[in-house]
């Protein structure tokens, strides 16, 4: 449900960002600046939850996120200034991405790995993100609701957006109650004077750097400068783009029911890596098309596979450490992704400056579909260990 309640909130506001930020006076290069504070601000929040959190309790980490969310989408909707809004974006859990890059993550999956053993626990992962993305669908298709209430309602198209940010805060007060009801089972102490990673370190390390590729090339396609693509090349509207990717929400949550089918058949790191890579030469074919019929048929090509690997993901990291280091290994493996996210959204923020041709679809296709050859060359005879 939480995961569900944020998923709707990222996916309305972050197709809501651009254009909202664009009305209060911000230039590409500046849009693409305080996205990239958002993924900057995340990352060391959440590499900080996952080697300092264990220690605190994952319902109070929980509950202090969703309280910040709040504050976010307040300071969001009642700020104005270039700097103010950046700082409210390296401090708070705004998300413009489809995904979910924030500090709730490493704790929700934590405690998911514990509910389940073994073959199950993709499934349960498939649930969790599908939970969140047909969410995040719904919320990218609401996001033209603003724009509706300020044709009928005569008033300014700035004020109605105000008003997204708005809600956004209030689903963080609304999740941070549902985090007061957990059950203390959801707390699990790590062994004293342990280091947080001490008998996984190595294989975290290694499966960190790799998804930092990914991240990396993912953080030129994030979802709101994929609105501002859309605009700048096609001049599709805000509402246009939110039904866009609220059809490859959708497209994109459904497949995720097949990654627990197919890595039971043909292996974890085999599910992630033969459903990403034509995902990413679909992103790649969408930057470089003339018309936008076809540049939206490959985009939503590409929500068809590009989620499927997941789940996978997830239950592979978690299959490989033992469970007092699945908080810490979920964090060190999320971190880089965020960390690696963060500098991209500038440079496609300048590339936008410049030319309205596809330039970051294809930078970022390129570098995540690189990602894919080498975790099949490196992780491909390393299978998650059997669970009773």
């Amino acid at each position: 449900m939480t995961r569900a309640l944020r998923g709707f909130a990222d996916g309305l506001v972050s197709v809501l960002l651009a254009g909202y930020l664009t009305r209060l006076g911000c230039a590409p290069l500046e849009v693409g600046a305080i996205v990239a504070g958002t993924l900057l601000g995340s990352a060391a929040l959440t590499i900080a939850v996952g080697l300092t959190g264990q220690g605190i309790g994952r319902r109070r980490v929980l509950v202090f996120a969703a309280l910040l969310m709040l504050a976010t989408g307040v300071g969001f909707a009642g700020l104005s200034a270039f700097w103010p809004l950046f700082l409210v974006a390296v401090v708070g859990t705004l998300n413009p991405t489809a995904g979910d890059v924030s500090v709730f993550l490493p704790v929700e999956q934590a405690v998911l790995a514990e509910t389940v053993h073994g073959a199950d626990r993709t499934a349960v992962f498939a649930w969790y993100n599908v939970a969140g993305t047909l969410a995040g669908g719904l919320g990218a298709l609401a996001s033209g609701l603003p724009e509706t209430v300020a044709r009928l309602g005569g008033i300014e198209p700035l004020a109605a957006e105000r008003g997204g940010f708005l809600f956004y805060a209030a689903v963080g007060a609304l999740v941070a109650g549902l985090y007061r009801q957990l059950s203390p089972s959801v707390e699990r102490a790590a062994p004293a004077g342990r280091a947080p990673l001490a008998r996984s370190r190595s294989v975290v390390l290694r499966l960190a750097a790799l998804f930092s590729l990914d991240s990396f090339g993912g953080g030129f396609v994030v979802q709101s400068l994929l609105v501002l693509w859309l605009y700048r090349r096609f001049q599709l509207s805000v509402a246009t783009a939110g039904a866009i990717f609220f059809a490859a929400g959708m497209v994109g949550a459904l497949s995720q029911f097949l990654s627990a089918r197919l890595a039971a058949r043909i292996g974890h790191v085999r599910t992630m890596v033969y459903t990403h890579l034509p995902a990413n030469l679909f992103l790649v074919l969408a930057g470089v098309v003339p018309s936008a019929p076809l540049a939206v048929a490959f985009l939503l090509l590409r929500a068809s596979l590009s989620q499927m690997d997941v789940p996978a993901r997830q239950a592979y990291v978690m299959a490989l450490v033992p469970p007092e280091e699945r908080m810490a290994a979920a964090s060190v493996t999320n971190v880089p992704r965020s960390l690696a996210a963060a500098l991209p959204p500038l440079l496609a923020g300048m590339l936008l400056d410049r030319s309205s041709f596809g330039w970051p679809l294809v930078l970022g296709g390129g570098l995540k579909a690189l990602y894919d050859v080498v975790l099949l060359v490196q992780f491909r005879a390393l299978h998650a260990p059997a669970e009773p």
